[in-house]
């Protein structure tokens, strides 16, 4: 497990404040919400009546005025993209690194196989996603319970495990990317990103453009979808894990054959 632990190590930074904003941001966001509560109720109908912005976002469906309406909208969004943005750097950044670096040499030196290196660096992103997700949960719980309201375990469960599940999504497909960069892997990890974010809004906007749903992961960590019908769309995380598993064997093909510079 050594090469798990260089990269748990090299990575500690960027975990570590990607984590504390993400966690920083969510927090502030359920700590004035006690404050926002009346203003959201006044103004939930005007949302709700945007027309295409509403449906892009999910506004309609929901009342700003709930705990829940309220997160799934303002904290949904800012882990949902927060969340994405890491995932979608670290995976794209661990294989290509080696190269942009020029430190593939050493690394390759050493009484390791490529299987091994490849396998203790997937395992390194997929944890490092997985505890930002943990911390960011016991904040948002702790948050909630603080400011005096009830938390809704079911539905915040729900939410959390979709935007780990499209972390992990995000992960797979530019960790798949990596094994064929070797170098801009950075720009590749948030265009995936963003791109994937904007074919929701785009599927969400026109009934036309639903088969997006099939291709973004944030169609099932729809936060508004996901408060009001208590339940995830097993058939859409299918699919997502499928590109997930598409992403890690295409990523490891590329990285057991290449020649690496």
């Amino acid at each position: 497990m050594t090469i798990l632990r260089h990269e748990l190590k090299q990575n500690r930074t960027s975990f570590w404040i990607w984590t504390a904003v993400i966690s920083f941001m969510i927090g502030v966001c359920v700590f004035i919400y006690p404050e926002m509560k009346g203003e959201m109720e006044s103004i939930s109908d005007v949302f709700a009546d945007m027309g295409s912005f509403s449906a892009a976002f999910g506004m309609d469906q929901i009342n700003f005025g709930t705990l829940l309406g309220y997160y799934s909208i303002e904290c949904g969004n800012v882990l949902g993209m927060g969340g994405a943005f890491f995932a979608a750097i670290c995976g794209a950044g661990v294989l290509a690194k080696e190269e942009k670096e020029r430190t593939a040499e050493f690394l390759l030196t050493h009484p390791a196989s490529r299987r091994k290196i490849f396998t203790e660096k997937l395992i390194s992103v997929m944890l490092q996603i997985v505890v930002l997700n943990a911390i960011v949960f016991a904040v948002v719980t702790a948050g909630m319970a603080a400011i005096g309201e009830t938390i809704p375990w079911e539905e915040m469960l729900l939410l959390h495990v979709a935007y780990l599940l499209l972390q992990i999504e995000l992960a797979g497909i530019c960790f798949g990317i990596s094994a064929f960069l070797r170098r801009g892997s950075v720009g590749a990890g948030l265009g995936v990103a963003v791109t994937m974010y904007f074919l929701n809004l785009i599927a969400n906007i026109t009934e036309s453009a639903g088969i997006l749903k099939y291709i973004t992961p944030f169609a099932y960590a729809n936060g508004t979808d996901i408060v009001t019908e208590v339940t995830l769309d097993g058939k859409l995380i299918l699919i997502g894990m499928a590109y997930t598993m598409v992403g890690i064997v295409a990523a490891y093909w590329k990285y057991t054959k290449k020649d690496i510079a």
